[in-house]
């Protein structure tokens, strides 16, 4: 039996026939000759490409972040909801958009995600955010905004359609009533079908301001898994998200969650100003959201150029859980067609 050693020393003094030793080299030339060298995105002299991510600074010299993906000449920008959530859980949005055609752009709000966190309270405010959005507008280089909010950013989305109209496009204002107060009346509807158990515990805990109790908490969850998002297991972005959650922005906007409003914005309302929005707009919204679809349809219809969809099977994130349908209606509303 050979040794390792011999038989590798006999491996090494094998000459190799020299007809085959050319019909290789030949083989690889070929090969060389024939390789197909990858379709690289155009580049200016001396640019360096980044994966289409930057900060923009907006006004008091803070900065937020951005992120461009695809690119086309249908470009919108994404607000996302919370407030004081990020971007993350509209990453679905990748499957959908680019393949379609149509350039996006993340943006996490002042005090979210990748963008600064100051701790001025005077900062949380409807005017500036909408002021905000204006500077990101200007820093991406976009004439005219084709403006997506989903929740809190639906109402952001309306109170820019509001201020500023010769700078949108059209706008879609996802799973977003006009009121807060329309909000909270239907999430009264919501609480009294609830068991008669469940609306104890979450009154009595109300009552002693300790809506971080495990007990009530356990009730928000069976609420959530309703109406929030009505999937057994959550997409990994959505969990990030809510990991990421400024919870003091939150709590100072909105309330301890989302049927407790007592926060800023409890006092918003828009109903009267729908009428003042000319551009083309989408209202959505879902038949077991948390916002009411019959407020949603009303919305549409105060639009003046709005049509509306509601999905049959989705919550507040249908685009998770009536996705398909979400996007077969959202994605030819951005690309104009209809």
């Amino acid at each position: 039996m050979l040794g390792r050693r011999t038989f590798l020393a006999n491996a090494a003094a094998t000459v190799v026939p020299a007809s085959f030793a050319s019909d290789a080299l030949a083989l690889a030339r070929k090969s060389a000759k024939t390789c197909t060298l990858p379709l690289l995105p155009p580049q200016k002299p001396g640019e360096v490409l980044d994966g289409g991510s930057r900060m923009i600074t907006i006004p008091g010299g803070y900065k937020v972040w951005t992120k461009r993906v695809g690119r086309s000449q249908t470009k919108v920008l994404l607000l996302h909801g919370g407030p004081g959530f990020s971007h993350d859980y509209l990453e679905c949005f990748e499957d959908f958009l680019p393949q379609a055609g149509i350039e996006f752009y993340y943006y996490d709000q002042l005090g979210c995600g990748n963008s600064d966190h100051p701790t001025d309270d005077g900062l949380w405010t409807l005017p500036r955010y909408v002021d905000e959005v204006d500077a990101v507008r200007k820093g991406l280089g976009l004439e005219k905004l084709i403006l997506y909010g989903h929740s809190w950013g639906g109402m952001l989305a309306i109170e820019y359609a509001l201020k500023c109209p010769q700078n949108l496009d059209r706008v879609v204002i996802s799973n977003m009533t006009a009121s807060v107060s329309a909000y909270v009346e239907y999430a009264k509807v919501l609480r009294s079908r609830l068991s008669a158990a469940d609306q104890a515990t979450l009154a009595k805990y109300e009552v002693l301001s300790k809506t971080d109790d495990p007990a009530y908490q356990a009730v928000m969850d069976k609420i959530y898994a309703e109406h929030f998002l009505r999937l057994r297991n959550w997409p990994e972005p959505v969990t990030r998200t809510f990991a990421k959650e400024n919870t003091h922005i939150y709590n100072l906007l909105q309330g301890p969650n989302e049927f407790v409003i007592t926060g800023r914005f409890k006092n918003w309302d828009r109903w009267a100003d729908l009428p003042r929005i000319k551009a083309p707009a989408l209202v959505m919204g879902a038949k077991y959201d948390e916002m009411s679809p019959a407020q949603i349809r009303r919305e549409g219809r105060l639009i003046a150029n709005a049509s509306t969809w509601i999905g049959e099977h989705g919550s507040h994130m249908c685009m998770y859980d009536d996705q398909r349908a979400y996007f077969t209606r959202l994605i030819p509303f951005l690309l104009g067609d209809c």
